[in-house]
């Protein structure tokens, strides 16, 4: 196994419950790419915590980012709601777009950014 990137991990993988969310901040100075995880069947999901509608944070509360029932992900401010494992929006004002996904990786029991991804490369993704 190749030696892990310390500065790329965003949290222990069983520090994201099963079906549940979590969220993250990485990167250096005034603007770190701030966003979060979210656990499926298929495997660990990563999202920037920006809504495409209104271009705010999804989450009221820290970590909370789902639904009641688990089953999407909730805009707190709109009620948009968007499907886990794609961040397509299914319902609400932004019908038809997308959150913007940020590739990770699991390693060694690790939830870590993916080594070709930028941090700073997420700072001006805008609402569409």
């Amino acid at each position: 196994m190749s030696e892990i990137d310390l500065t790329r991990v965003l949290c222990e993988l069983s520090g994201i419950p099963e079906g549940g969310a979590r969220e993250f901040s990485i990167g250096a100075g005034d603007w770190p790419l701030r966003g979060f995880l979210v656990r499926t069947r298929e495997g660990v999901r990563a999202y920037v915590n920006r809504c495409p509608h209104a271009g705010h944070a999804l989450n009221l509360r820290p970590d909370r980012f789902l639904t009641r029932d688990g089953s999407l992900i909730l805009c707190t401010s709109h009620g948009a709601l968007f499907e886990k494992s794609t961040g397509l929006c299914v319902a609400g004002p932004c019908a038809g777009r997308a959150l913007t996904a940020i590739a990770v990786e699991v390693a060694a029991g690790l939830v870590l950014l993916a080594g070709d991804v930028d941090p700073a490369s997420f700072e001006n993704v805008e609402a569409l």
